[in-house]
């Protein structure tokens, strides 16, 4: 081998090490946005595939006035405002949670 294929196979060494080493930050299952405090990131978002990402999180709904739905998250007292204008969340407003 040359000097430059040992360099490039121990720089390729090193950097598959380091890739085993990586540590994903949320939990199977959990979506990549959002979180059990914050759900503004789901703005603009599908409503049907985001109503799990929202129960993934530990959300659930608790009463609908038309198009808008207030969300609880019982563990952290977390409560969103989301309504839903054409299959998305077009508007999604995190609330105290005595407004759930």
């Amino acid at each position: 081998m040359t000097r430059t294929s040992l360099v490039i196979a121990a720089a390729l060494g090193a950097l598959s090490g380091l890739f085993g080493c990586v540590e994903t930050t949320t939990a199977p299952g959990t979506p990549s946005v959002g979180s059990a405090t914050d759900l503004s990131d789901f703005e603009g978002a599908r409503a049907g595939q985001a109503e799990l990402g929202l129960q993934a999180l530990g959300f659930e709904p608790i009463r609908s006035e038309g198009l808008v739905t207030f969300w609880f998250n019982r563990d952290t007292g977390t409560c969103a405002r989301i309504t839903t204008s054409n299959g998305r969340y077009s508007d999604v407003t995190m609330l105290p949670a005595e407004d759930c």
